[in-house]
C-alpha cells in the first residue's frame, strides 16, 4: 500500500511541476497586487450582519488525521523520510486530544484505518477520495471556501466537490427527522462576531478523516466561527453523538483570510476511476 501512496503522489508532484511555472507567475503576481486594509470590528451588511465575506482557509490544512491534525501530503513526507510531524491534535475537548469512542466505534475506526492501508475494496478507500461530499464539519480543515452573506443568510461555497451550504439566520426551525442531507440541514445566528450554526439531519456517509474517524446520522453539532479580526478566524464544532461516542467532544481549526487567493475547479465527482489504482490485488498481497 505505501508503494501505492508513493506512486499516486510522485505523479500528481510530476503533473505540478509541469505546470510549477506559469502557476507561480499568476502567484507572485497575485501577491504583489496590493490589497486595501479591511476595518475592524468589521462593517455590516445590509441587513446588520458582521461583513465577514471573502475567500478563507484553514492555517494547518489536511484530512489525513485529527490527532495530529495532519495532511495525506505531510503524512507521505513522514513516512519518506522518517521525520515525524509533531502537529497538535484538532480536538481541544477533551484535553488529551482524543476523540472519546464507545469500545465498539473505536474497534471500528482501527479497522476503518487498517483497511486504508490495505485497501481491497473500493469502500475501503477513504469516501472524499471517492469523490464523495466530505460534509460538516470536515471541509472546513482542508479547502479554501468562500463566505457570501445575502439578506438574511450566510453561504459557504468551497472549490472541492461543488459543495455548498446556505444557513438561514430567520430562526425557522430544522427541517424533519427523517431527511438526511450531506451537506446537514443547519439554522445560524450571530453573537457579536460569532456566528453560531446548530447542525443537524446529518447524511453521515462521510467520515472525518481518511483513517476513518466517524460519526452516525444521530449526530448534532453545534459549529461557532468566531472572527477575531479582519483575518483571523477560529472554527469550532462540537459533536455529540450518544451513538458513538461516550460524551460530546469539541474540535478547532485556525482560518486565515486569502485575499490574494483565487478558487479553481476541483472537478471530482462520484464513479472517479483513479481510485481504483489504489486497491491492492490479490498478486500484490503475494
Amino acid at each position: 500500500m505505501r508503494m501505492h501512496h508513493a506512486m499516486m503522489v510522485l505523479g500528481i508532484s510530476a503533473a505540478l511541476l509541469s505546470l510549477s511555472g506559469p502557476v507561480s507567475g499568476q502567484g507572485n503576481a497575485a501577491q504583489n497586487r496590493p490589497v486595501a486594509p479591511r476595518p475592524w470590528p468589521p462593517a455590516s451588511t445590509p441587513d446588520g450582519q458582521p461583513d465577514v465575506q471573502g475567500l478563507w482557509r484553514a492555517v494547518l490544512g489536511g484530512t489525513h488525521s485529527l490527532n495530529p491534525a495532519m495532511s495525506s501530503a505531510a503524512e507521505f513526507e513522514e513516512r519518506i523520510t522518517g521525520v515525524r510531524k509533531r502537529n497538535p491534535s484538532r480536538i481541544v475537548d477533551p484535553p488529551d486530544g482524543q476523540i472519546p469512542y464507545q469500545p465498539w466505534a473505536a474497534a471500528r475506526q482501527q479497522q476503518l484505518a487498517a483497511q486504508f492501508e490495505n485497501p481491497t475494496r473500493p469502500e475501503h478507500i477513504d469516501t472524499a477520495t471517492r469523490c464523495l461530499v466530505p460534509g460538516v464539519p470536515r471541509l472546513y480543515y482542508f479547502p479554501t471556501f468562500r463566505i457570501l452573506q445575502p439578506a438574511g443568510s450566510v453561504v459557504f461555497v468551497w472549490e472541492d466537490h461543488h459543495a455548498y451550504r446556505v444557513i438561514p439566520l430567520d430562526g425557522r426551525p430544522h427541517v424533519g427527522p427523517s431527511v438526511k442531507l450531506w451537506m446537514g440541514d443547519g439554522r445560524g445566528h450571530w453573537e457579536g462576531n460569532t456566528l453560531v450554526v446548530d447542525t443537524t439531519n446529518l447524511k453521515a456517509k462521510s467520515r472525518l478523516s481518511v483513517v476513518g474517524d466517524f460519526f452516525s446520522d444521530n449526530a448534532h453539532i453545534v459549529e461557532r466561527m468566531t472572527f477575531v479580526d479582519a483575518n483571523t478566524m477560529n472554527y469550532e464544532a462540537t459533536i455529540d453523538d450518544p451513538t458513538v461516542f461516550t460524551r460530546p467532544w469539541t474540535m478547532r481549526v485556525a482560518e486565515r483570510r486569502m485575499p490574494n487567493d483565487e478558487m479553481w475547479e476541483f472537478a471530482c465527482h462520484e464513479g472517479e476511476r483513479s481510485s481504483a489504482q489504489m486497491l491492492i490485488t490479490d498478486t500484490e498481497k503475494k
